[in-house]
């Protein structure tokens, strides 16, 4: 497991410090916050650093903005952090610059200053030396707790880092711990549940998971790939067809380890209110798509995930977003909250099935970070621990 500086060598007391938060929650479409998990996760921190008597200034990104987009204003989500903690928040109009620190240095004590959407700054995602000169006049000290950005070499991970003091936040310190016990020591039998749309996404991982792991069971549409490779047809439904000869090895070196759905619920059109049925995953008609797995892959799938020693699950079993389509992710989120041995959960709608059951105290660790615990799970050195890593005394 990586080590880490954190919080417990890092003197707050009295310092401005910026706070690398990830607050990238989605929107409604009136522009209020849909889902505050990552808000309510942020806020441990935030405490302690305001209890430890820090002046705290806040920072993320939120969506996928091109330039300045109105439409992606920090604004509502500061609000929200202000709902929910308690405590006076300000909203700083910018994300560095003179005026920008200016304001910062005239918040006043108590209140926790947000800065405006980082990738409204044309150097944030190139790490561009301007801007985290910028971002470093802000504080006297930084910490990263932004786990699920912590996989990009961005100004506000990694550029900052290496210009202030640094240590990594409670909430990212937990996510590299978690994970990193699914790859130094997991217990067995070890299971991943894999799902989602892309079969690429997901190929560096299974790729350096399948040697350690005792089952890997794929669903979502990642699975009609695999089917293919094993050259049944899959009608119409997902498939990436330059990844066949890929996933075709995999299954020819690990087909032991890698279980695919029996069944899958079909539907002639992908349509929320399509009628659909139940087929065997082997005998997929043409004409039609596979939008969910079936009641005997959730019982078999569930039945491997209840007796995990270790467990980590990435990815909806259908298209979660329709209810129709829900049965199979919503049994397997059920099937999680029943596994007795070390249980985590990455990737947003994984996180949302768990969290709609109402159980995330029933899973043993909920991250905030799906592409970068999938990284990091691949064995790949996440850009932002890399950064904190100069910081930590021997």
């Amino acid at each position: 497991m990586s080590v880490l500086p954190t919080l417990d060598g890092l003197d707050v007391a009295g310092r401005r410090v910026l706070l690398r938060a990830d607050l990238n929650v989605p929107l409604d479409d009136e522009g209020n916050v849909a889902d505050d998990f990552r808000i309510r996760s942020s806020l441990p921190t935030i405490a302690r650093l305001r209890d430890s008597g820090a002046v705290v200034v806040v920072c993320s990104h939120l969506g996928r903005p091109k330039g300045i987009d109105p439409s992606l204003t920090m604004a509502p989500v500061t609000a929200r952090l202000g709902e929910l903690g308690g405590f006076p928040v300000e909203q700083i109009d910018g994300v560095a610059g003179p005026a920008v620190t200016a304001a910062v240095h005239n918040v006043p004590a108590g209140t926790v200053a947000v800065l405006e959407n980082t990738r409204f700054e044309e150097g944030e995602k190139t790490n561009a030396a301007e801007l985290s000169d910028a971002l470093a006049e802000l504080a006297d000290v930084f910490v990263l707790d932004a786990f699920g950005s912590a996989h990009r070499a961005h100004a506000s991970t990694v550029g900052v880092a290496e210009r202030l003091p640094s240590a990594a936040g409670p909430l990212l310190e937990a996510e590299v711990r978690a994970l990193g016990r699914l790859l130094d020591d997991p217990a067995s039998p070890y299971i991943v549940v894999l799902g989602g749309a892309k079969v690429a996404d997901k190929l560096g991982v299974m790729s350096h998971l399948l040697p350690r792991v005792d089952k890997m069971l794929v669903g979502g549409g990642m699975c009609f790939t695999l089917l293919a490779a094993q050259g049944h047809g899959v009608g119409d439904s997902l498939l990436d067809a330059d990844r066949i000869e890929e996933v075709g090895r995999l299954l020819g070196e690990y087909g032991d380890k890698i279980e695919l759905p029996a069944d899958v619920v079909v539907a002639e059109r992908f349509a929320a209110d399509a009628a659909s049925w139940v087929v065997p995953a082997e005998a997929i008609p043409d004409g039609t798509l596979g939008l969910d797995v079936g009641p005997a892959t959730i019982a078999r799938f569930g039945e491997a995930i209840e007796g995990a020693g270790s467990l980590f699950w990435n990815g909806p079993m259908g298209v979660f977003e329709w209810e129709a389509f829900r049965r199979g992710t919503a049994g397997i989120a059920e099937a999680v909250t029943r596994c007795s041995g070390f249980s985590v959960v990455g990737g947003g709608d994984s996180v949302a099935a768990i969290r709609m059951l109402g159980k995330d105290d029933e899973v043993s660790h909920v991250s905030t970070g799906g592409g970068a615990g999938l990284e990091m799970l691949e064995g790949r050195t996440l850009p932002g621990v890399a950064a904190l890593q100069q910081w930590v005394r021997e």
